[in-house]
Protein backbone atom coordinates (compact mmCIF):
# COMPACT_ATOMS: atom_id res chain seq x y z
CA UNK A 1 0.00 0.00 0.00
CA UNK A 2 1.13 3.30 -0.58
CA UNK A 3 0.62 6.61 1.17
CA UNK A 4 -0.74 9.35 -0.64
CA UNK A 5 -1.40 13.00 0.25
CA UNK A 6 -3.73 14.79 -2.31
CA UNK A 7 -4.29 18.41 -2.59
CA UNK A 8 -8.13 19.22 -4.22
CA UNK A 9 -7.69 22.88 -5.76
CA UNK A 10 -10.21 25.78 -5.59
CA UNK A 11 -12.76 23.78 -3.12
CA UNK A 12 -13.98 25.84 -0.52
CA UNK A 13 -12.66 29.02 -1.16
CA UNK A 14 -15.00 32.50 -1.12
CA UNK A 15 -18.21 30.36 -0.97
CA UNK A 16 -17.42 28.77 -3.82
CA UNK A 17 -16.97 24.50 -4.87
CA UNK A 18 -18.61 23.67 -1.62
CA UNK A 19 -17.64 19.96 -0.16
CA UNK A 20 -18.09 18.51 2.77
CA UNK A 21 -15.02 17.31 4.42
CA UNK A 22 -16.86 14.21 5.82
CA UNK A 23 -18.74 13.84 2.28
CA UNK A 24 -15.51 13.70 0.67
CA UNK A 25 -14.09 11.14 3.11
CA UNK A 26 -17.57 8.98 2.19
CA UNK A 27 -17.02 9.55 -1.64
CA UNK A 28 -13.00 8.14 -1.07
CA UNK A 29 -13.79 5.59 1.26
CA UNK A 30 -16.51 4.47 -1.16
CA UNK A 31 -13.77 4.03 -3.85
CA UNK A 32 -12.02 1.72 -1.59
CA UNK A 33 -9.36 3.95 -1.09
CA UNK A 34 -7.90 3.59 2.80
CA UNK A 35 -7.27 4.95 5.98
CA UNK A 36 -8.91 8.16 4.11
CA UNK A 37 -8.30 11.11 6.40
CA UNK A 38 -9.13 14.88 5.46
CA UNK A 39 -7.23 18.41 6.87
CA UNK A 40 -8.87 21.71 7.22
CA UNK A 41 -12.03 22.93 4.67
CA UNK A 42 -9.49 23.35 1.73
CA UNK A 43 -9.42 19.67 0.48
CA UNK A 44 -5.98 18.52 1.72
CA UNK A 45 -6.44 14.19 1.62
CA UNK A 46 -4.44 11.51 3.34
CA UNK A 47 -5.18 8.06 2.39
CA UNK A 48 -3.66 4.54 1.58
CA UNK A 49 -4.05 2.90 -2.04
CA UNK A 50 -2.21 0.35 -4.16
CA UNK A 51 -3.06 2.38 -7.76
CA UNK A 52 -0.90 4.65 -9.41
CA UNK A 53 -0.72 8.40 -8.74
CA UNK A 54 -2.22 8.91 -12.34
CA UNK A 55 -5.29 6.40 -12.20
CA UNK A 56 -6.02 7.85 -8.87
CA UNK A 57 -6.22 11.65 -10.06
CA UNK A 58 -8.56 10.87 -12.62
CA UNK A 59 -10.33 8.14 -11.01
CA UNK A 60 -11.10 11.10 -7.80
CA UNK A 61 -11.69 13.72 -10.24
CA UNK A 62 -14.35 11.86 -11.75
CA UNK A 63 -16.00 10.69 -8.59
CA UNK A 64 -15.80 14.01 -7.49
CA UNK A 65 -17.55 15.29 -10.64
CA UNK A 66 -20.31 12.51 -10.48
CA UNK A 67 -21.14 12.96 -6.42
CA UNK A 68 -20.55 17.00 -6.14
CA UNK A 69 -21.27 18.20 -9.82
CA UNK A 70 -17.68 20.45 -9.79
CA UNK A 71 -14.60 20.14 -11.97
CA UNK A 72 -11.66 20.06 -9.53
CA UNK A 73 -8.01 19.49 -9.98
CA UNK A 74 -6.46 16.79 -7.75
CA UNK A 75 -3.01 16.59 -7.29
CA UNK A 76 -1.38 13.96 -5.90
CA UNK A 77 1.97 12.65 -3.68
CA UNK A 78 2.97 10.00 -2.03
CA UNK A 79 4.11 10.38 1.74
CA UNK A 80 7.33 10.28 0.74
CA UNK A 81 7.38 12.98 -1.83
CA UNK A 82 5.95 15.33 0.82
CA UNK A 83 8.37 14.15 3.00
CA UNK A 84 11.11 15.21 0.34
CA UNK A 85 9.31 18.46 -0.76
CA UNK A 86 10.12 19.24 3.41
CA UNK A 87 14.01 17.93 3.17
CA UNK A 88 14.53 20.45 0.40
CA UNK A 89 13.13 23.51 0.71
CA UNK A 90 15.85 25.48 -1.10
CA UNK A 91 15.87 28.91 1.10
CA UNK A 92 18.05 29.64 4.09
CA UNK A 93 17.33 30.41 7.28
CA UNK A 94 18.46 33.88 7.07
CA UNK A 95 16.04 34.29 3.86
CA UNK A 96 13.31 32.41 6.27
CA UNK A 97 13.47 34.91 9.29
CA UNK A 98 13.65 37.81 6.93
CA UNK A 99 10.33 37.11 5.36
CA UNK A 100 8.73 36.27 8.04
CA UNK A 101 9.56 39.78 9.67
CA UNK A 102 8.38 41.11 6.91
CA UNK A 103 5.46 39.19 5.73
CA UNK A 104 1.51 39.79 6.64
CA UNK A 105 1.32 36.06 7.19
CA UNK A 106 2.69 33.17 5.99
CA UNK A 107 5.40 33.90 4.05
CA UNK A 108 6.88 30.31 3.35
CA UNK A 109 4.19 28.20 0.77
CA UNK A 110 4.48 25.29 -2.23
CA UNK A 111 2.91 24.89 -5.45
CA UNK A 112 2.07 21.85 -6.15
CA UNK A 113 2.06 21.35 -10.12
CA UNK A 114 0.20 17.99 -12.02
CA UNK A 115 2.96 17.68 -13.98
CA UNK A 116 6.82 17.95 -14.46
CA UNK A 117 6.67 21.99 -16.16
CA UNK A 118 8.57 22.16 -19.41
CA UNK A 119 12.18 23.20 -20.07
CA UNK A 120 10.65 26.25 -21.42
CA UNK A 121 8.06 26.87 -18.81
CA UNK A 122 11.18 27.02 -16.31
CA UNK A 123 12.91 29.01 -18.56
CA UNK A 124 9.55 31.55 -18.84
CA UNK A 125 9.03 31.34 -14.96
CA UNK A 126 12.62 32.02 -14.28
CA UNK A 127 12.46 35.06 -16.46
CA UNK A 128 10.49 36.95 -14.24
CA UNK A 129 11.58 38.69 -11.39
CA UNK A 130 9.17 39.94 -8.45
CA UNK A 131 10.10 42.38 -6.08
CA UNK A 132 9.26 40.60 -2.48
CA UNK A 133 8.64 37.67 -4.01
CA UNK A 134 11.19 34.64 -4.36
CA UNK A 135 10.88 31.31 -6.01
CA UNK A 136 12.64 27.57 -6.86
CA UNK A 137 11.08 25.35 -9.47
CA UNK A 138 11.79 21.76 -7.81
CA UNK A 139 10.80 19.23 -10.19
CA UNK A 140 6.81 19.14 -10.01
CA UNK A 141 7.33 21.41 -7.04
CA UNK A 142 8.03 24.97 -6.83
CA UNK A 143 8.91 26.77 -3.94
CA UNK A 144 7.47 30.25 -3.04
CA UNK A 145 8.67 33.26 -0.56
CA UNK A 146 6.89 36.33 -0.08
CA UNK A 147 8.25 38.97 1.91
CA UNK A 148 4.60 41.02 1.81
CA UNK A 149 1.71 38.76 1.73
CA UNK A 150 0.82 35.63 -1.07
CA UNK A 151 -2.52 37.74 -1.88
CA UNK A 152 -0.41 40.82 -3.48
CA UNK A 153 1.53 38.28 -5.21
CA UNK A 154 2.21 37.99 -8.81
CA UNK A 155 4.20 35.05 -9.41
CA UNK A 156 0.88 33.01 -8.37
CA UNK A 157 -0.66 34.17 -12.60
CA UNK A 158 2.57 33.01 -14.00
CA UNK A 159 2.32 29.83 -12.12
CA UNK A 160 -1.19 29.30 -13.47
CA UNK A 161 0.10 29.21 -16.90
CA UNK A 162 2.92 26.60 -16.36
CA UNK A 163 0.07 24.51 -15.16
CA UNK A 164 -3.92 25.69 -15.04
CA UNK A 165 -4.32 22.64 -12.30
CA UNK A 166 -1.62 23.73 -9.69
CA UNK A 167 -2.75 24.37 -6.09
CA UNK A 168 -0.53 26.35 -3.24
CA UNK A 169 -0.05 25.33 0.26
CA UNK A 170 1.22 26.98 3.39
CA UNK A 171 4.39 25.45 4.66
CA UNK A 172 2.09 24.94 7.93
CA UNK A 173 0.24 22.82 5.93
CA UNK A 174 2.30 20.53 4.15
CA UNK A 175 3.84 20.09 7.49
CA UNK A 176 0.89 18.81 9.18
CA UNK A 177 -0.05 16.82 6.56
CA UNK A 178 3.37 14.87 6.82
CA UNK A 179 2.83 14.63 10.97
CA UNK A 180 -0.67 13.30 10.25
CA UNK A 181 0.49 10.53 7.35
CA UNK A 182 2.96 9.20 10.03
Amino acid sequence: MTSYIGFLRGINVGGKNKIKMADLRAMLEEMNLMNVKTYIQSGNLLFESDQTEEDLSQQIEEQIKKTFDLTVPVILRTAKEVEEIRDCCPFSKEQLSKAEASSAGESLYVALLSEYPSEEAIKTLSSFTFEKEDFHVHGRDVYLLFYDSIRNAKITTKLNKVDSKATVRNWKTINKLLDMST
